[in-house]
């Protein structure tokens, strides 16, 4: 396993609130130094960055064994989505970890017939959707439209309701709800 050194020091020194420059001062170097190391542009010995940790102060042994947060994940391909339903229904989310989102983005698939339930569903948030291809019946309370591709869906998810596949191919829709129920 590669540890970036650069990264690591700007994140300890970020979160202590320190310049580059006040870190080089009070490690007795050049803030150009900091600067090198920090993008990965000069490797330090180990003599170096202890006296660059020195000024932190922070020993060798705890500057390698911190966690670092690994930045949220921004983009997606197809094999970061996680199918959370599978049959005649599939529902694939944007992203494995929901933990601490919001929002839940899914892909959905419905085979011809395929109908979430004569039980409509019902739960906290709002969703909605875009159809993008097929035709999806959806109901939500007393109110029940069939839509196409390029038409949509939004509702609070306290109102009972239901999604049923009509046509007779696939129904696509991208959907997103709030909080995320799966």
């Amino acid at each position: 396993m590669d540890i970036d050194v650069g990264a690591r020091l700007k994140a300890v020194r970020q979160r202590l609130h320190l310049s580059q420059r006040e870190l080089a001062r009070r490690a007795g170097i050049t803030n150009a130094s900091i600067s090198l190391i920090e993008s990965n542009r000069l490797n330090p010995s180990v003599g170096a960055l202890k006296r660059v940790l020195d000024g932190i102060p922070m020993g060798l042994a705890e500057f390698f064994a911190m966690e670092m947060e690994t930045p949220p994940q921004v983009f997606y391909g197809s094999a970061d989505f996680v199918e959370i339903v599978s049959g005649d229904i599939s529902y694939r989310q944007v992203g494995r970890d929901l933990t601490g989102r919001a929002l839940q983005i899914m892909l959905e698939r419905y085979v011809a017939g395929a109908d979430t339930g004569r039980v409509p569903l019902s739960h906290d948030g709002e969703e909605g959707g875009v159809v993008i291809a097929g035709r999806l019946e959806v109901t939500v309370g007393d109110q029940m439209r069939v839509l196409g591709p390029g038409e949509a869906y939004y509702f609070h998810s306290r109102t009972p309701h239901r999604f049923r596949n009509v046509g007779r191919e696939d129904c696509r829709v991208i959907s997103a709800c709030t909080p995320p129920s799966f």
